[in-house]
């Protein structure tokens, strides 16, 4: 299971706006996405961690479609 931003309509982000404010504390709202994880040799796995360093995030590699 993979996580992503949630694509939210008007009354939705109103809903959670209103809870933002009750609370006093940001929130984010993010939704799982079923993707199975790319199976890759010690090689590619060195060649995605040394990308994720240079550029400050974290990569996941997923099975095509």
């Amino acid at each position: 299971m993979l996580y992503t931003m949630s694509r939210l309509d008007a009354d939705t982000l109103k809903a959670v706006q209103t809870l933002e404010k009750e609370i006093g504390s940001p929130l984010i709202a993010i939704s799982g996405i079923d993707v199975a994880n790319a199976s890759l040799s010690d090689d590619k796995v060195r060649k995605v961690r040394d990308l994720e360093h240079d550029l400050g995030v974290v990569l996941v590699a997923v099975a095509p479609i």
